[in-house]
C-alpha cells in the first residue's frame, strides 16, 4: 500500500468524456508525484481544461478513475479539494471588495476563521507583491496584479496541490517573470503545481514531467529535456527570406544538409544534428537572413500537433 509520501497527489486512469459525441477526452491516463510540477500540454480544444474540470470533480467522467490528494473524485471531490487551491483561466476576483476582503471572503468556503486568515493575508500579499495594497479595490489594479491575487487567494487555505489553468496568459514579460519565480517557490515548500500553458518556454522552465495532449489523447509524456532528446533533432536552423532571396530554391537546394525541413509561411526550419555545412551554405546566399539555435519544447510540441492553427 503507498505511503503518504509516496501516493500520487493526483492519479488518472483510462478517462474518459465525451461531448455531443465527440470524446473531449479520450482513455487518459497519468499520475503526478506530491512535490513536483507537472504539466498538461496540448493546443486549442485539445482537452486540457476539461481534464482539469473532471481532476477537481466540477464535471462527471463518463468512465475511468481519479484519485486526488487520496480521495476518490467525484464521489468524494468536496474533501478531495479542501487541501486544494485553484488559478483558473480566467480572473473570478468580486470587483465590490479589497484585495484583503478577497482574500478574507474566499477563505470562508474552507471554514477558515476571520481571524486567522486575517493574521495570514499580510503574509499572502507580500507573497504575490501586493503588499502595498491591501486596501486597493480591484478597478485599481493592473491586470498583472488582478493575476498575482488570484494566485494569492489560490493559498488561502494552505493547500497541497495548486491546479493553475494558464496563470500568466496575457501578461507582461516581467509580471510572468514574477510568477515564475514565485511557482518555482511554491515547489521548494512541497507544493505540487498542476499546469496548462500555451507558453512552451514556462513548461520547460518550470515542469518537472510533462504530457503532451491532443484530441483528448496522450501523445508524449516526459521531462523536458527527455521529450526533446527523443522527438527532435537537436539543433534548429531557422532561415528568413529578408531581402529578395529566394526561400524555396535554396529550401530545395539546401534539403538533404538537414534531416528534416519544415516550412511555415516566409521561414524555413531546418532540423539539424549537424548544422555546419548548412550555416556554410547560408553564408553564400543573398536575401536570407538565419538564426541558429538549440531545439526546444515548442520544436516538440509543433511536431507533435503540428503548425495548422487551431481556433
Amino acid at each position: 500500500m503507498a505511503t503518504l509520501e509516496t501516493r500520487p497527489a493526483l492519479a488518472v486512469a483510462e478517462l474518459r468524456k465525451t461531448y455531443a459525441g465527440t470524446a473531449v477526452v479520450d482513455g487518459l491516463s497519468f499520475a503526478v508525484a506530491p512535490g513536483t510540477c507537472f504539466g498538461l500540454l496540448g493546443p486549442n480544444g485539445a482537452g486540457k481544461t476539461t481534464t482539469l474540470r473532471l481532476c477537481l470533480g466540477l464535471t462527471a467522467p463518463d468512465s475511468g478513475t481519479i484519485t486526488l490528494n487520496g480521495h476518490a473524485i467525484p464521489a468524494d471531490a468536496r474533501p478531495g479539494r479542501m487541501r486544494v487551491g485553484v488559478v483558473p483561466q480566467f480572473d473570478n476576483l468580486d470587483p465590490d471588495f479589497t484585495c484583503s476582503e478577497n482574500l478574507q471572503v474566499f477563505a470562508r468556503y474552507f471554514g477558515i476563521a476571520d481571524a486567522d486568515i486575517r493574521a495570514r493575508i499580510p503574509q499572502l500579499l507580500d507573497f504575490a507583491s501586493l503588499g502595498s495594497k491591501a486596501d486597493a479595490r480591484l478597478a485599481t489594479l493592473s491586470g498583472g496584479m488582478k493575476r498575482r491575487l488570484t494566485l494569492a487567494r489560490s493559498l488561502v487555505n494552505d493547500p497541497d496541490v495548486v491546479f493553475l489553468d494558464e496563470p500568466t496568459t496575457g501578461l507582461d514579460p516581467q509580471a510572468r517573470h514574477l510568477i515564475w519565480e514565485r511557482l518555482k517557490q511554491l515547489k521548494s515548500a512541497g507544493k505540487t503545481l498542476i499546469l496548462t500553458t500555451h507558453f512552451m518556454d514556462e513548461a520547460e522552465r518550470l515542469c518537472d514531467r510533462l504530457i503532451v495532449i491532443d484530441h483528448g489523447r496522450k501523445i508524449a509524456e516526459g521531462s523536458p529535456r527527455q521529450l526533446i532528446a527523443e522527438h527532435i533533432e537537436p539543433q534548429v536552423v531557422e532561415v528568413y527570406d529578408e531581402a529578395g532571396g529566394d526561400l524555396p530554391a535554396f529550401v530545395e537546394v539546401a534539403r538533404p544538409l538537414a534531416e528534416r525541413v519544415e516550412t511555415s509561411g516566409e521561414t524555413a526550419f531546418f532540423y539539424c544534428r549537424e548544422p555546419r555545412p548548412l550555416l556554410d551554405r547560408l553564408a553564400d546566399a543573398g536575401g536570407l537572413r538565419y538564426v541558429h539555435r538549440a531545439s526546444n519544447l515548442e520544436d516538440v510540441f509543433i511536431k507533435l500537433t503540428g503548425r495548422e492553427l487551431r481556433d
